[in-house]
Parts: structure tokens; C-alpha cells; sequence
């Protein structure tokens, strides 16, 4: 004990450092040890184990916005996939009401109404219709989260999909799905009807909605799908499944949704939560920055 000679001595000229374990050598010798000391495998009955510089780092998987320009649900300055698909929708409402303001008009009549209905926004508090941007209304986010579903089915490019998210293939209730599923678009009404009443049960939020369409357009861009009139339903209650659990600050369950749709087994739900996750490459993270975005998209 204490003997310079014993076992436990180190041999060297200066022992390390727990910070120079995070830095690159400059003496060639100690740069060949680190490189022998990662290649270094283990032998037992002849059988070797991976070494260890063929295992990832966990930061390998992170994914940031400047390596992501073209995804609108990872970089903030990316115009969103839905805002694309309604131009056509948005050129004509602008043209209608161009040609209404020409119209003959009461003036004074409209100037007290305006008067009436006036709100001011300041720099903390920037007014929606009715809601602002930190407090956005339910039912207006529901909708308009309708709408884009609704013009990426009515103008998509092609039917791409999956087997995990046909409605044939995997239904959603006991009742028999039409012959025409495929060709047939959904309206509006019904896509904020199927959204509408999945919110209303699980009790989820106006910022939940923002994000599960945060994700649909983020499975869309990573899956290179389509979602149309066969795959809409299971793809957006995958997204609503996984933004629930992900930003809305309770304890869900998937057999909280087999309540709400009586007819789905929980299996089929912990599929398709399992593949939805597996096609976006588990990025579930949503900036902050990216959410406000989207808020004034609508």
C-alpha cells in the first residue's frame, strides 16, 4: 500500500483529466491508444460483440431546423403544406371581396356597427376574430384544421398510402365501408364533425389541434403519402393520438380512445401509433417558434 512499485500505479507523465476526455489529443501516441481502446472487442466462446464505434450517439438523431428547410412542420420560415393546397381557395374569396367592397353601402350604418365590434391589439395581445394568439378559440382552430385536411384531400397530386392507415383494411367501426371510400371526397362538415367530436371526448385543447396538424403534414412530407378520401380518418386520429400525449399536460391512454370509438380494438390503436411515430422518425418536437407560426397561418 502506497508503494509507487504496486499494481495500482499509473504509468505517465500526467494523469487525465475528466474534461480531456471530451477533447482531441495532439500527441500522436495517446491519439493511436483512444483509436485502439474504441476498436477493442470482447471474445467469449469465440464470438465477437459490435464494437463501439458502430454505436450511434444519440445527438446523431437530432434533427435540426437548418438541416430541414423544406419540412413547414420542423423550419419556421417553411411555408406550411395546406397554405400551398388552398391558393386557388384564397384567390377566390380575395377576388369576392374585392368586388364587395365596390357595392353601395350605408355608411353610417356600417361605421357604428364597426364602432361596436372594434377591438384594438397591442403587442402582448394580437386579436383572431374572437380568440387571440396565446388563446385561440376551439372551434375556429377545429375548423380551420378541417379545412386544411379537407384541401390536402381535395387538391392532392397522387393516391400514395400505406396499409396501416386504410379504412378498408383496418375500420374504424362495424358499419360497412361504401364501394366508393376511395374516389369520394369528404366534405368539409364531416372532416370538423370527426375532429370535432375526438376533441370534445378526450377534453383536449385549441394548441393540441395546432399540433396534430403540425403532425399530419409532418408524416406527409416524411412517408411521401397522400392522404385522400381512404387513409383520412386513421391519419388524423394518429395525429391527434400522438399530439395528446405529447403536449397536452394530462395522462392519455389508448384505451381512452377505444371508449370514445366503440368499435376499434386496442391493438389496431397501439399499431397505428407505433407506425405513425416509426414514419416520422420519432421527431415528435415541436418549437415554440414553429407553433405561433402556425397560429397566424390560420
Amino acid at each position: 500500500m502506497g508503494n509507487k512499485q504496486s499494481c495500482c500505479s499509473f504509468g505517465g507523465s500526467k494523469p487525465r483529466r475528466p474534461e480531456d476526455a471530451y477533447r482531441t489529443s495532439t500527441t500522436p501516441q495517446f491519439a493511436n491508444h483512444r483509436q485502439d481502446d474504441v476498436r477493442v472487442t470482447l471474445t467469449h466462446n469465440n464470438l465477437s460483440t459490435p464494437s463501439l464505434s458502430a454505436v450511434p450517439h444519440i445527438s446523431d438523431r437530432e434533427i435540426l431546423p437548418e438541416e430541414n428547410e423544406a419540412d413547414p412542420s420542423i423550419h419556421p420560415s417553411a411555408t406550411t403544406l395546406f397554405s400551398s393546397k388552398s391558393q386557388s381557395e384564397i384567390a377566390k374569396n380575395y377576388k369576392k371581396r374585392r368586388i364587395s367592397q365596390y357595392e353601395p353601402r350605408n355608411y353610417q350604418t356600417e361605421h357604428i356597427h364597426n364602432n361596436a365590434l372594434r377591438k384594438c391589439s397591442s403587442c402582448s395581445t394580437i386579436f383572431i376574430d374572437d380568440s387571440t394568439v396565446s388563446q385561440p378559440n376551439l372551434k375556429n382552430t377545429i375548423k380551420a384544421v378541417a379545412y386544411a385536411v379537407y384541401f390536402h384531400i381535395r387538391n392532392r397530386e397522387s393516391n400514395r398510402t400505406l396499409e396501416i392507415f386504410d379504412e378498408k383494411a383496418h375500420p374504424l367501426s362495424k358499419e360497412l365501408v361504401p364501394e366508393d371510400y376511395s374516389t369520394r371526397d369528404p366534405e368539409h362538415k364531416h372532416i370538423y364533425r370527426f375532429i370535432r367530436n375526438l376533441f370534445s371526448a378526450a377534453q383536449l385543447t385549441a394548441e393540441c389541434a395546432i399540433v396534430t396538424l403540425v403532425y399530419l403534414e409532418r408524416l406527409l412530407h416524411y412517408a411521401e403519402i397522400n392522404i385522400m378520401p381512404a387513409n383520412w380518418r386513421r391519419i388524423v386520429l394518429g395525429a391527434i393520438l400522438l399530439s395528446s400525449k405529447v403536449w397536452d399536460d394530462q395522462a392519455v391512454w389508448n384505451v381512452d380512445y377505444c371508449q370514445i370509438l366503440k368499435d376499434i380494438a386496442v391493438e389496431d390503436i397501439n399499431d397505428l401509433e407505433r407506425k405513425f411515430l416509426e414514419m416520422i422518425d420519432f421527431n415528435i418536437i415541436v418549437f415554440i417558434l414553429t407553433e405561433t407560426i402556425w397560429k397566424e397561418s390560420f
